[in-house]
C-alpha cells in the first residue's frame, strides 16, 4: 500500500510555474479558518442549534428501531407468539413517523441556515472586492475571483456548517449504539473496540494525502473559469486571430490537470474504502466468533446477537463517516484558504475614520508637488506635478505612454493617494474627505467607456438611477444620440452591439446626467477614426460646458479645445501652455505622436 500511497503523492506534485495560471493559495490551519468566519454565522445560532438537535435525534430514533427488532426476534419469532407483535408495529410506525419528520427538519434547516450563511459571506467578499482599487482586481484573473466567490464561498459554508451537523450526528450515532451494544453485552462492546486503533491508523494515512488533494481540485477550479473566461471573453480576438484550436487546447489542457486531480482523490478514496471495509469486517468477524459462545453459554439470545451486529454496522458507519467527513473538511479548507487569501488583500486607498463629505459642490481643483511611485517601481510615475483647475476652464495633458497621464486619473480618482504632495478640491485635501462624496462630485469618461449589459437608458442613468425619462432623453440629445439610439435600445454585452463612437457618446450622456462640476475625460477619442472624433467634439462641447475639466488625451484636435495643455514625459511636465503656443512646438508634438502612436 505504501507503494500505491507514494504513486498518488506523485501525481499531486506542483505543476511548474509556466503552467500555474492561478497559484495555490497560502496554507491556513482550520482552526484559524473556522475562527475567521464563525462570526458570521453566530445571527444564526438559534436555527443552527435547533437544527443540531434534530441531527443529533436522529441516531436515537434508528437505535429504537433496532431494539425493537430485537424484541420482535425473541419475543415474537423465537416464540411463535403473534400476540406483542401488534404493540411492537404501532411502536416501529410511530418511530418512523419521527424520524421523518425530524429529517425533515434537519435537512429544511440546514439548508437554511447553509444558504443564508453563504449569502453572508459572498455579500462580504463581493464589498470587499468593490473597496479594492481597480489596479488590484486586474492584477488577478477574473475566472478565479469568481471561482472563489461562488464554489470557494460555498466550500467555507461546508467547513462551518455542513460539517459540523455531519459531525454532531457522527457523534451521537457513536454515543447511541455504543450505549445500546453496552446494554446488550459489555464484553462484547470491549471486544469490538480491538479495531478502533486500525480505523485511526487508517485516518491519519490518507489525512496528508487527502488535504493535498483538495487543495489542487480547488485551485484548478480556479484555472478552468479563468481559461473559460478568457476565451469566451475575447471571442472576436480569437477568431480574429485562427487561435480556437489554441484555446481548445489550452482549455483541454487544464480539464485533463483537473481530471488528473480528481483522478488522485478518487485513488486516495479508492484505497481507503477497502481498507476500512477489512478492519470492518475483521471486527465483525471477531464479534460473531465471540457471539456464538455467548449464546451458547445463555449470555446473548439470537435476537440480542442479530441486533448486536446492527448496531456494530452502526457503530462502525459514523467512524468511517468521520474519515469521509474529513476529506470534505479538507477540500472545504482549501476552500477557505482561497477565500482568505482575497480578504487580506488591502485597498491600497483607506476612507480616514474622521473623513468628512465635501461641504459644497467643488470650484477648484489644485495639485501641489504630487508625486507618485508604483509598488516595486524604480522611478516615479509622477514627479513635482503642480496644477490648478478653475470651474469653467479645461486642462488638456499629453505625453506618450508611460508620461503619468493615467496615474494622475487614478489621483484625482482617489484609486491611489500621492506618495508626496497634496490633491486638493476647494482646499479640502482628497485623504480627508468620504470617497462617496468625492466621487459624486467627479464624473469620469474612461478611455474603453465601459458599458454594462442592458439598455441605453440603463448606463446612461447608472450614477444617477433616479433620472427622469425627460432628463434621460436630454442628455441623450447633448451627446449627440437623439434618433439615433433609443432610450430602451440594447447594448449588448460589453456594449459590443454599438460602434466605438455610440459607446463614447453613451458614456458622455452618463457623464452628463450626473452632472458633477469635476470632469475627467481620459482619452475620449481612443480607437475612434478622425470622422467618428469629430462627431464628438460638439458633445465634448457641451460635456465640458462650466466644468473644471481635465482631458487626457493624445489627439492634437481635442487638445486644442483645451484652456491650457501640460506636456508630461517621464512623470515630469516639460511643456505647459495655451494650445496654440505648445503644439506648434516640436518637441511637444514628438511626445504627442508618441503618444498617439502607442495608442
Amino acid at each position: 500500500m505504501r507503494s500505491v500511497l507514494d504513486r498518488i503523492a506523485l501525481a499531486l506534485a506542483p505543476a511548474p510555474d509556466a503552467d500555474r495560471l492561478v497559484a495555490a493559495a497560502p496554507t491556513v490551519p482550520l482552526r484559524a479558518a473556522f475562527r475567521r468566519f464563525w462570526p458570521l454565522a453566530r445571527p444564526l445560532r438559534g436555527v443552527l442549534a435547533l437544527g443540531l438537535v434534530f441531527a443529533a435525534l436522529l441516531p436515537a430514533i434508528e437505535a429504537a428501531e433496532i431494539w425493537i427488532f430485537k424484541l420482535i426476534v425473541d419475543d415474537v419469532l423465537a416464540t411463535g407468539e403473534l400476540g406483542p407483535l401488534a404493540g411492537y408495529a404501532l411502536a416501529m410506525v410511530g418511530l418512523a413517523i419521527a424520524g421523518a419528520a425530524l429529517s425533515f427538519g434537519d435537512e429544511y434547516l440546514a439548508t437554511w441556515v447553509g444558504e443564508r450563511f453563504t449569502l453572508a459571506l459572498r455579500t462580504r467578499v463581493f464589498s470587499h472586492l468593490q473597496r479594492l482599487e481597480p489596479d488590484a482586481l486586474d492584477r488577478r484573473r477574473h475566472g478565479d475571483v469568481l471561482a472563489r466567490l461562488t464554489g470557494d464561498v460555498h466550500a467555507v459554508e461546508t467547513l462551518l456548517l455542513s460539517a459540523l451537523g455531519e459531525l454532531v450526528q457522527c457523534v451521537a450515532r457513536l454515543v447511541f449504539f455504543a450505549g445500546a451494544l453496552a446494554l446488550l453485552s459489555w464484553k462484547l462492546a470491549l471486544a469490538s473496540l480491538v479495531v478502533v486503533p486500525l480505523f485511526v491508523w487508517a485516518a491519519r494515512s490518507f489525512a496528508r494525502l487527502s488535504r493535498r488533494a483538495a487543495r489542487e481540485r480547488r485551485r484548478r477550479s480556479g484555472t478552468l473559469t479563468v481559461v473559460a473566461e478568457e476565451a469566451l471573453g475575447n471571442t472576436a480576438l480569437v477568431q480574429a486571430s485562427n487561435a480556437q484550436a489554441r484555446e481548445l487546447a489550452r482549455f483541454r489542457r487544464e480539464n485533463e490537470g483537473a481530471i488528473a486531480a480528481e483522478l488522485a482523490g478518487a485513488r486516495i478514496s479508492g484505497v481507503f474504502a477497502p481498507v476500512v471495509d477489512l478492519i470492518q469486517l475483521t471486527g465483525a468477524l471477531l464479534i460473531i466468533a465471540l457471539g456464538t459462545w455467548a449464546i451458547a453459554a445463555g449470555d446473548l439470545t439470537i435476537g440480542g446477537m442479530l441486533a448486536f451486529l446492527a448496531y456494530l454496522s452502526q457503530l462502525y458507519r459514523p467512524v468511517r463517516d468521520l474519515s469521509t467527513l474529513a476529506s470534505s473538511v479538507f477540500e472545504a479548507g482549501a476552500g477557505a484558504e482561497r477565500v482568505i487569501e482575497m480578504l487580506d488583500a488591502q485597498p491600497a486607498v483607506e476612507e480616514a475614520a474622521d473623513a468628512r463629505p465635501l461641504p459644497a459642490a467643488p470650484r477648484r481643483l489644485v495639485l501641489s508637488r504630487v508625486a507618485y511611485t508604483y509598488p516595486g517601481a524604480g522611478a516615479p510615475a509622477l514627479e513635482g506635478l503642480d496644477l490648478a483647475l478653475e470651474r469653467g476652464r479645461c486642462i488638456a495633458v499629453v505625453g506618450a505612454s508611460g508620461a503619468g497621464k493615467s496615474t494622475l486619473v487614478k489621483l484625482l480618482l482617489r484609486f491611489a493617494d500621492p506618495s508626496a504632495g497634496t490633491v486638493r478640491l476647494d482646499g479640502h485635501d482628497l485623504r480627508g474627505l468620504t470617497l462617496a462624496s468625492l466621487r459624486e462630485h467627479v464624473a469620469v469618461l474612461l478611455q474603453d467607456a465601459p458599458l454594462l449589459a442592458g439598455t441605453v437608458r440603463d448606463n446612461v442613468t447608472y450614477a444617477r438611477p433616479e433620472a427622469t425619462g425627460a432628463q434621460v432623453a436630454a442628455a441623450l440629445r447633448a451627446a449627440g444620440l437623439e434618433g439615433e439610439l433609443a432610450p430602451e435600445t440594447p447594448v449588448g454585452e460589453r456594449g459590443r452591439a454599438l460602434s466605438g463612437g455610440q459607446r463614447r457618446r453613451v458614456a458622455m450622456a452618463r457623464a452628463l446626467l450626473q452632472d458633477a462640476p469635476l470632469l475627467v475625460l481620459d482619452e475620449p477619442s481612443a480607437g475612434l477614426d478622425g470622422a467618428a472624433t469629430r462627431r464628438l467634439i460638439e458633445p465634448l462641447r457641451t460635456l465640458m460646458h462650466d466644468r473644471a475639466t481635465l482631458l487626457v488625451t493624445h489627439d492634437l484636435t481635442l487638445a486644442a479645445e483645451a484652456d491650457e495643455v501640460i506636456v508630461l514625459e517621464q512623470g515630469r511636465v516639460v511643456r505647459r501652455g495655451a494650445p496654440d503656443e505648445v503644439l506648434e512646438s516640436a518637441a511637444a508634438l514628438s511626445v504627442v505622436a508618441r503618444g498617439a502612436v502607442a495608442a
